[in-house]
């Protein structure tokens, strides 16, 4: 990132309502107990989670990678009164962070969390989604989409992270994991079921609209 757009990033954070202590808290603790902590989703785009659902007011949300479960945490704000989160984390070692953080959150209840390989959770969901964050297994995003779109309700958010990849897919050639990221995000673009829109958030956010 070059100075100019770094700079308006800083003053964009600085801008934006600050994380509240728990999330500040497990950040710290991300940091510290994790071996890649820049998989957070961070406060600003934690922010964006929370107020796009605060908008939607999900019944029923589908998170495939809770990590540590900050973005968790944030989806869990916007939930319509009786909604309900389903979050899928195959890393198991990460399990007493997540329950610490969802215990302490006051949504404990309207979050269920799944641990194992997401391809064998998502089928077993009988139920349909109004809102659906993927960041997880980046090689399955386009399994994992087809695997939720029929199950994503009319009006209802799809959104995937880590879509720039660093910025490579820009680049003229691409290595293995760039393309892959490369076709999921044409891949939405030719899909007419859904609306979209590729934000250069972070390391990029492609939020869809079921049609």
């Amino acid at each position: 990132m070059n100075f100019a757009l770094s700079k308006i990033l800083k003053y964009c954070e600085e801008h934006t309502t600050a994380q509240k202590p728990l999330a500040l808290s497990l950040e710290r603790e991300t940091n510290l107990k994790t071996l890649a902590p820049q998989m957070i989703s961070g406060s600003y785009q934690g922010r964006l989670l929370s107020m796009l659902c605060q908008l939607k007011k999900p019944k029923v949300a589908l998170e495939i990678g809770t990590f540590t479960s900050y973005a968790t945490l944030h989806i869990a704000e916007g939930l319509h009164p009786e909604g309900i989160l389903h979050t899928i984390e195959a890393n198991k070692e990460l399990k007493n962070i997540i329950e610490k953080y969802v215990s302490a959150s006051g949504f404990e209840e309207r979050i269920r969390r799944h641990y194992g390989d997401a391809h064998d959770i998502i089928p077993s969901l009988a139920t349909n989604f109004d809102f659906v964050f993927i960041d997880a297994g980046k090689r399955f995003y386009a399994r994992f989409y087809d695997m939720i779109i029929d199950k994503v309700n009319p009006g209802g958010v799809i959104i995937a992270d880590n879509v720039l990849w660093s910025g490579k897919v820009v680049q003229n050639k691409h290595d293995k994991d760039t393309g892959i990221i490369h076709e999921f995000n044409e891949k939405i673009q030719n899909d007419q079921r859904v609306e979209n829109i590729l934000l250069p958030i972070r390391d990029g956010l492609l939020m869809a609209i079921k049609k």
